[in-house]
């Protein structure tokens, strides 16, 4: 088709081929064929779309019925019938019906075996339905039915097909899921291994959203201890994908399980950053926690690794008691921390978080003389509130090469507010330059500092187009109480009836996308509620 000049000609090759064609396996290929020229050649695609609503009626087969809708999605939604998902479940089960399939798999359990026996064992099926998603795009509702209805096969291949698909509507659209995830926790009692590690896989990147399924995710976790952690061939072991998607969730019911695997000898080293998911109700891990903490060597190769998943927990616990345990680690300051110094950033944020700063002032004092002066300065002010001898120390942080400690340092004067007001002059320098993700922390610190909502507006509302990933910190900022955040509540209506997800890019894909869009949701929510 790409070689010839004569697109009727090519038409009606393709005429004749789909009317004389009679392996199933091939009319698909066709049916697509026929979709791109109908593409190419605009001014034959009217005959070109009638042949894909011929194609898509009986005589033919399911099979090519289903590939002809997906054309017609594609190329002529108009030419769609008014039932169409109700159509397109019916073709796929009789599909089903028509197919001979099995699964199996045997062997080790190594990496490569796991994501081959993760395929679909019916890749034709599996495209046909994936074409017909794809072609929905922005219909949300629609896509969701017909996630339902494949969810809810006889077949488990085409279940499993529909796991794997609704991966992208989740990552991509906003939508009503509850249904879709329900029956994805229903997928879990089945005593087929691909379809039970394909649902698990994909509910473990829901987080919050993945809670209609926490019922089922529990049963599996009370069933299969065995399931609680997976060790890859010379790896150490990991959290297990039912007890991660399990405390994702932030259900309790995750607890005994995550306490089971802290008490043995061998826990996954990122246990303790899916426990903080559970915030205060993983209280009763905290003593278990600690002392996971305070047994890290010092001269260990790799103390952050081990540290800052327990460090993530114990924040989000709230855990005052780990303070003799977070001094530990800023023993010997400045010049023996040695590997520790990876982490000395994150203890002291978290000490600060625990209202510790001034327990820990002795020692971040001492760090008044190291690279991280900004950092400990920020903690040495909210301890005590005297600016004189830690002031010039915040200043410049700013200055920092390093935009992760910048970004410490503003937050740190965006807290102290109208305290941090001899800071202006710089902030407003970096302003004025920089990528816009660093700008936009500086002006909620500006904001915060001096009350000037109209300085900072400008600079909110063109980080919001330029770079999504503004959105949600731009959110945070604007439910300050009050008149000042009125003229850029319409972002946030506007963010509300968008259907897809501000973390699209392309077909990329970061691990936060859900969650992330869910808090920004949440936010914007929220600061409405209140307007």
């Amino acid at each position: 088709m790409r070689f010839l000049d004569d697109p009727a000609r090519v038409l009606e090759l393709l005429r004749q081929r789909l009317r004389a064609e009679r392996d199933d396996r091939v009319l698909p290929a066709l049916t697509e064929a026929l979709g791109l020229f109908a593409h190419r050649h605009p001014g034959c695609a009217d005959d070109a779309v009638d042949l894909l609503a011929e194609q898509s009626a009986p005589p033919y087969a399911p099979g090519p019925r289903l590939a002809a809708l997906g054309q017609l999605a594609l190329r002529a939604p108009g030419r769609l019938p008014a039932d169409l998902v109700p159509v397109a479940i019916r073709l796929l089960r009789q599909r089903s019906a028509q197919c001979h399939r099995t699964w199996s798999w045997s062997g080790t359990d190594t990496l490569v075996r796991r994501i081959r026996r993760l395929r679909p064992s019916d890749e034709q099926g599996a495209a046909l339905l994936r074409t017909l998603h794809g072609a929905l795009g922005d219909r949300v509702g629609d896509r969701i039915a017909l996630l339902t209805g494949q969810l809810t096969s006889p077949d488990p291949v085409d279940r499993c097909n529909a796991v794997w698909m609704s991966a992208g509507p989740f990552r991509g659209w906003r939508g009503a899921y509850d249904e879709p995830v329900r029956l994805l926790g229903a997928q879990l009692g089945t005593e087929e291994d691909r379809l039970r590690d394909a649902a698990v896989s994909v509910l473990a990147e829901l987080y919050a959203l993945a809670a209609p399924a926490a019922d089922a995710l529990h049963a599996l976790v009370a069933a299969r201890p065995d399931l609680w952690t997976h060790r890859w061939e010379r790896c150490p072991p990991a959290l297990g994908g039912p007890l991660k998607a399990l405390a994702r969730t932030g259900d309790r019911r995750a607890v005994p399980a995550l306490a089971q695997l802290l008490a043995g000898p061998a826990a996954p080293v990122g246990l303790g950053c899916e426990a903080a998911h559970l915030g205060q109700a993983a209280a009763p891990l905290a003593p278990a926690l600690r002392n996971r903490l305070g047994r890290i060597p010092f001269d260990s190769p790799g103390p952050a690794r081990l540290a800052t998943p327990l460090l993530t927990s114990i924040s989000a616990i709230g855990d005052q008691d780990a303070v003799p345990e977070l001094l530990r680690l800023l023993s010997g300051s400045p010049d023996g921390l040695g590997a520790r110094d990876a982490i000395v950033g994150r203890v002291i944020e978290t000490l600060t978080g625990l209202g510790a700063a001034a327990e820990a002032a002795p020692v971040l004092r001492t760090l008044l003389r190291t690279r991280h002066a900004p950092v400990a300065a920020g903690a040495l002010w909210s301890a005590d509130g005297d600016a004189r001898a830690v002031f010039p120390f915040l200043v410049a942080g700013l200055a920092h090469t390093d935009p992760a400690v910048r970004g410490v340092v503003v937050r740190r004067l965006g807290a102290l507010s109208p305290a941090a007001h001899r800071a202006r002059p710089e902030l407003h320098r970096l302003l004025r330059s920089g990528p816009v993700r660093e700008r936009v922390p500086v002006a909620c610190a500006l904001w915060r500092i001096t009350g000037d909502a109209a300085l900072v507006r400008p600079v909110f509302r063109a980080a919001w187009s330029a770079d999504p990933r503004t959105r949600v910190p731009i959110a945070r900022c604007l439910t300050t109480p009050g008149p000042a955040a009125a003229p850029l509540r319409d972002l946030l209506a506007t963010e509300l009836s968008r259907p897809r997800r501000h973390t699209t890019h392309g077909d990329a894909y970061a691990p936060r996308d859900i969650p992330d869009d869910e808090e920004l949701l949440r936010i914007c929510r929220e600061v409405l509620a209140e307007a």
